[in-house]
């Protein structure tokens, strides 16, 4: 059994991940999030809810003490965000993160340049790379609500493929990635749909 620390629990992409973990795993999760009362109710036995905010470095050491695996999908100061996660990371002596960031920070995408509009993402990335930590970062494509695990991933340094990709396909990965060691350990990947 693995204990999953999610940060940003309410997040479309954490719903998703939050359901598959209880579907198909023996996971225990943490459900680490700013208000408690967006989320429906959690198996006791498998999961507790925590209040608090990422850049509260107590509150998120306390959450990830005893955790295998953190999750992050969150928005706001990225950058910021992914330097106290690795901080507390070190404290706590968690090694394995898997990070949601996007399509396009390292201009990947044919035929498109973002500009500083992922400048955030960009940042938070360069934080965790720089880290000494079992880190998958996860570029996703535009999501979809279709109901359908389908996807394929790009290494960093290759061009992107496709545009868009399900919720659901996203979730599926994270699941994938935080229940089997050392898959992607150190890797950048973009997602996306199959053409």
């Amino acid at each position: 059994m693995r204990n999953v620390l999610i940060l940003g629990a309410n997040g479309s992409i954490a719903r998703e991940a939050t359901r598959l973990f209880l579907d198909e795993t023996d996971a225990r999760l943490t459900l680490f999030l700013r208000d408690p009362s967006r989320l429906g109710p959690v198996e006791r036995d498998r999961g507790r809810v925590v209040q608090g905010d990422v850049l509260d470095a107590a509150a998120l050491r306390e959450a990830m003490a005893g955790q295998d695996v953190v999750y992050a999908g969150l928005a706001g100061d990225l950058e910021r965000m992914a330097k106290a996660i690795v901080r507390a990371m070190g404290e706590t002596g968690v090694r394995r993160l898997v990070f949601i960031s996007s399509m396009g920070i390292y201009d990947e995408v044919p035929g498109q340049h973002y500009s500083s509009v992922l400048d955030p993402y960009r940042k938070a990335a360069g934080v965790i790379e720089a880290s000494d930590l079992d880190y998958t970062i996860l570029r996703p494509a535009w999501f979809t609500d279709a109901d359908e695990v389908d996807y394929e991933t790009t290494q960093k340094g290759e061009p992107f493929r496709g545009g868009v990709v399900s919720r659901k396909s996203v979730a599926a990965l994270v699941v994938k990635l935080a229940m089997t060691p050392g898959l992607e350990v150190g890797r950048s990947l973009g997602m996306s749909k199959p053409e």
